[in-house]
């Protein structure tokens, strides 16, 4: 194995400021919480859960001798990013419809004091 491959691991441990991976022939390595996502990653158990399989791309070696590895350098836009999005424009599309319901529902109550009737 060198810099530059991508492989698959297993996630074996989630901590607070990354994950350790096992990868193809028992070897280690470490995944950083900014080699996750290209978005902020604010709680990696939202990310990586233990056991789960991932593909990583090697970046580099750490002083103990495990490989740095990253999810964010595989320079794949990758389906999360793509929820995300759908997940984004869901929640815009419901913000804008309920504020227009609340805005015209306020204009009738406010007109209905004002005594001004519609035509």
């Amino acid at each position: 194995m060198k810099v530059g491959n991508i492989v698959e691991g297993k996630v074996t441990a989630v901590m607070k400021f990354g994950a350790h991976v096992e990868l193809e022939g028992g070897e280690q390595g470490f995944l950083h919480i900014s080699k996750i996502s290209k978005s902020y990653v604010k709680k990696i158990d939202d990310h990586l859960k233990v056991g789960q399989k991932v593909k990583v791309k090697v970046v580099g070696t750490t002083r103990d001798g495990k490989w740095e590895l990253s999810i964010k350098d595989l320079g794949e836009t990758g389906s999360e990013g793509q929820n995300a999005d759908k997940e984004f424009e869901r929640k815009l599309a419901k913000f804008l419809k309920d504020s227009s319901r609340k805005i015209s529902d306020y204009r009738r109550r406010l007109d209905k004091k004002r005594g001004i009737k519609k035509r």
